[in-house]
């Protein structure tokens, strides 16, 4: 286990994740996240989406993996989105997913 899924595991066990499109949309126009994380197998509509709602409201916005393993990391079958609440784990998750290659946009 790395140390982005790390922070993902201890962030979800904090309460500081929220998941789903609509929640996470909803969130990043309410400025409730600090981080975006979409899976790298999202569909290009998807991606797009959460491409334009990030850039037009600041919110950084990071790709990891694939559905199967974001979502393994925070203890669910599949998520192809997550969203970050809390500002200290999305600064840490952005530092730890910037080090590893192909983390952001």
């Amino acid at each position: 286990m790395n140390k982005v899924e790390q922070f993902l595991g201890l962030a979800t066990k904090a309460g500081g994740l929220i998941t789903g499109e609509q929640i996470v949309v909803k969130a990043i126009t309410s400025k409730q996240v600090y981080l975006v994380i979409l899976a790298a197998d999202a569909s290009e509509n998807t991606r797009k989406k959460f491409q334009d709602k990030c850039r037009s409201y600041s919110i950084p916005l990071r790709f990891y993996a694939d559905r199967y393993r974001l979502g393994h990391c925070i203890g669910k079958e599949q998520r192809v989105v997550v969203g970050v609440k809390n500002d200290g784990f999305a600064r840490e998750l952005m530092k730890h997913m910037d080090n590893e290659e192909g983390g952001n946009i």
